[in-house]
């Protein structure tokens, strides 16, 4: 026995709320193809994000903190993959589509330059004259033109619900694009899930790495209200356990804390609002009412627990300091393209001139891994 695609189709509506994307409303693909026989639209997109180029290279691009001082912290692929789980968890639990949940939670980092934000910072700062540079849009770039996977045409050609569940806002989708047409709708339900996993998952774990690389020490963590209601929580439970036991587990509430709140605050949500299908929360987004969201009170506590992150960990000097090398690196290697453009691989040469000597360097030094772009680096003439 085993299931084709239609039985398969038959499963995933029965099992999806009337409010899900479903596959055979998952706004098809730019460029036709035979649909398959035993995997539905969006499993596939997974799949072909999974083994695409850019996925591969996240397991060599930064975090929070600049690759060669240490292994046992998250990368982008590590983060990625954590994402992609509670993506899937809350998705399912509010009878979402989690394999167009977790597609676009595999996708939305593949768009990151080296050495984490002060990477985008300051290829941002040099494509300001030449069209930016932003992470998300470059997330789309690469899974509809970069990528060199299949013949016939350029990038993944994922579904346009999945390609519009890279941007994170409406008003950034942009005219030209082959999202114009769906641009007014908002995005997906799924989309928004996918991005609050993001979020619940970046502040767990930048939590758990400045605590283990000794960037944050337990005193500092207390100055935060969230972290010490946890904490506390847990040291009551678990009256025996030491400070790394305890810290980890603090974690691991903290994450299943604001997951639980999420799914419970958009079921709350969806019934206030009378949610019975897509188009409701399109109507719904248009007016400016946002479904996915916490609770007041887990919002408040999340936004307090981001400040001090901010101004405890991101700021730290070391982590400056790391921040500065990675600039330095890639603002070097920009210039010295702009100098001596023959010295980009030729896969990127055939589309100056088409585009620009800007976007293709934007595109190549983008798409490096630390590692790779510190080599470079440490071979200019």
């Amino acid at each position: 026995m085993y299931f084709s695609r239609n039985d398969l189709i038959q499963k995933e509506i029965v099992g999806l709320a009337p409010y899900a994307i479903s596959s055979v409303n998952n706004g098809g693909r730019f460029y036709e193809e035979e649909e398959h026989s035993y995997r539905l639209p969006f499993q596939r997109d997974r799949d072909r994000i999974l083994h695409s180029s850019a996925f591969k290279r996240l397991q060599y691009k930064t975090q929070v903190f600049i690759f060669s001082v240490g292994e046992n912290y998250r990368n982008r692929m590590t983060h990625t993959l954590e994402v992609a789980g509670l993506s899937r968890t809350i998705a399912s639990a509010l009878g979402l589509n989690s394999h167009l949940s977790e597609s676009i939670a595999l996708a939305h980092d593949l768009g990151h330059t080296p050495f984490g934000h002060a990477g985008q910072e300051i290829l941002s700062s040099l494509m300001k004259d030449h069209g930016g540079f932003e992470h998300n849009k470059q997330s789309l770039r690469i899974v509809t033109l970069i990528e060199k996977k299949y013949p016939g045409f350029s990038g993944l050609n994922l579904c346009r619900e999945t390609l519009k569940g890279l941007m994170k806002h409406a008003a950034d989708y942009e005219p030209s694009t082959i999202l114009s047409e769906r641009r007014e709708e908002g995005p997906s339900l799924e989309s928004m899930v996918a991005d609050l996993a993001d979020e619940i998952a970046y502040t767990s774990h930048d939590i758990e790495d400045g605590w283990e690389m000794g960037y944050l020490h337990l005193g500092d963590l207390y100055e935060n209200r969230f972290w010490k209601e946890v904490y506390e929580g847990c040291k009551l439970q678990y009256k025996d356990a030491g400070e790394k036991i305890l810290v980890r587990t603090a974690i691991r509430t903290l994450t299943n804390s604001m997951v639980s709140d999420l799914i419970q605050n958009i079921s709350k949500q969806l019934e206030k609002n009378q949610v019975k299908s897509t188009e409701d929360l399109v109507l719904l987004w248009k007016r400016g009412i946002r479904i996915a969201s916490f609770s007041d009170q887990t919002n408040v506590y999340f936004r307090e627990l981001k400040s001090f992150l901010y101004e405890k960990l991101y700021r730290h000097e070391d982590l400056v300091r790391m921040s500065d090398y990675g600039k330095k690196i890639i603002e070097s290697l920009f210039d010295y393209f702009l100098k001596h453009p023959e010295k980009i691989p030729d896969t990127y040469q055939e589309r100056i001139e088409e585009e620009s000597l800007y976007r293709v360097i934007s595109d190549y030094v983008a798409g490096m891994t630390d590692r790779y772009a510190e080599k470079i680096y440490q071979s200019l003439p």
